[in-house]
């Protein structure tokens, strides 16, 4: 089963929805108490105060949104965030996805906690038939080398 939920230090974590009936991305919220501005050259890592939960075979991709990345020129460092379907609980950070927002612009921009910045998409993925892969998450961002 998919499902979002927060983390317990965000209770009030905004969950992530479809826009409309055909969106294929779940929009995602920062959550930060107050507005926050990103210099041009700079990165900021945002909390989103939520966790993803998916079958196993199943992967969250995050993205920003068209218009964040066009319009304010903010964009994820490595173009694609991958959240794994092991992400959620671990014991670093309850399995929080954070949204790593790098301006590439010219000019500060300015992040409120209303803002759409993100959309996350469930796909399936595939692994050879000679995988061996048998450990088991430890840890948050960057946990697995």
């Amino acid at each position: 089963m998919f499902r979002f939920a927060r983390v317990t230090s965000a209770p009030d974590a905004r969950l992530p929805h479809r826009a409309t009936a055909q969106s294929a991305g779940y929009d995602i919220f920062p959550y930060i108490p107050e507005p926050l501005t990103i210099q041009p050259g700079a990165m900021a890592l945002i909390r989103t105060g939520i966790k993803a939960y998916m079958p196993p075979g199943w992967v969250l991709l995050l993205m920003v949104r068209s218009s964040v990345g066009i319009k304010r020129r903010l964009v994820i460092p490595n173009s694609v965030g991958v959240i794994d379907g092991d992400y959620a609980d671990n014991p670093d950070n309850e399995g929080e996805i954070f949204l790593a927002l790098w301006n590439i612009g010219d000019q500060p921009q300015t992040v409120h906690p209303t803002d759409r910045l993100a959309q996350g998409i469930f796909l399936p993925y595939g692994v050879v038939a000679d995988d061996a892969a048998d450990s088991v998450r430890g840890g948050g961002i960057g946990s697995t080398g």
